[in-house]
């Protein structure tokens, strides 16, 4: 679909200043290449590494810092927790560098942006240790929340038909989606020391995720059925908030877009990293020497 009309101020929310509503951006304040993280305090854990910082600010959750590294621009982002920060956060960088925003009209010639999270996950299989590193070739979305776009052009069906069968999933929740990140930074970001698999998203962090407070489950098996789960040689390596999200967004906007975690629980062994900390810096090192390259 084509859009080419003015979009309203209802739709399109700019702050006083021109920058965009809730991130508190202009287009000149974002690099090509965008590190998402999800704790607002791991954003200068990563620009401490920085030859400079041009521009900093923070609203709400979503803290912004872009400056370069060995030469090479570079903006980290903080989104917060979950699929619906991440809609707003795909969204309003898109408009960033694929809208104008004082015509408020789409461009004609479309920016592809490079967006790489980094992020902390628990493992679902007993063979991907704590302190490892996941690739996600795969965002499998449990969280319903992209299902409120057209995404039969970059949704994989054959996969969410599969999942649905063999975990028995109830419709109740909403239809799962699953998106592939991009092959260009597959590519560019595998290593040796990468496990590669499917990563679920989750809407939410107990029950969404199988964990058991004062509330039952409505199945209690379904992380079991998720270890079991393969599809096209794809195991479901670890579960999360984001990853589809930005997976099927992205796909969707025309950007590019890569997980990568550290794992710092292994939910089949009930183990949790004796250095999480550890585990996050080694990632971000391993991210921003690819980038740089």
């Amino acid at each position: 679909m084509t859009f080419d009309h003015m979009i309203k101020p209802s739709e399109l929310i700019l702050n006083p200043d021109g920058s965009i509503y809730h991130l508190n951006l202009r287009p000149e304040h974002i690099a090509h290449d965008i590190l998402f993280v999800g704790d607002q305090n791991r954003v200068e854990k990563i620009t401490q590494f920085f030859d400079e910082i041009e521009y900093s600010t923070q609203k709400r959750e979503f803290k912004t810092q872009t400056g370069t590294y060995k030469g090479k621009r570079i903006t980290v982002m903080s989104t917060g927790i979950g699929p619906d920060n991440i809609d707003i956060v795909i969204n309003e960088l898109d408009a960033l560098v694929n809208i104008d925003l004082s015509t408020r009209l789409p461009k004609e010639d479309l920016t592809s942006l490079n967006i790489i999270r980094i992020g902390t996950s628990g493992s679902l299989q007993a063979d991907i240790p704590t302190d490892s590193f996941v690739l996600s070739k795969i965002g499998l979305g449990l969280d319903n929340m992209l299902r409120s776009y057209e995404i039969d052009s970059v949704s994989d069906k054959d996969l969410e038909q599969a999942f649905v069968s063999h975990t028995t999933w109830d419709a109740g929740k909403g239809r799962t989606y699953a998106t592939r990140c991009s092959e260009t930074l597959e590519q560019r970001f595998e290593s040796d020391k990468m496990f590669k698999g499917i990563t679920a998203t989750a809407g939410g962090f107990y029950a969404p995720q199988g964990r058991v407070l004062r509330l039952a489950l409505q199945d209690a098996d379904l992380n079991v059925k998720m270890d079991n789960f393969e599809f096209d040689g794809n195991r479901i390596t670890n579960l999360e908030m984001e990853t589809a999200a930005i997976y099927g967004l992205s796909a969707l906007l025309g950007h590019h877009a890569l997980s990568l975690n550290a794992i710092v629980a292994n939910r089949a062994n009930g183990t949790f990293s004796a250095d999480p900390y550890k585990a996050v810096d080694e990632l971000i090192a391993y991210t921003l020497d690819k980038i740089a390259r």
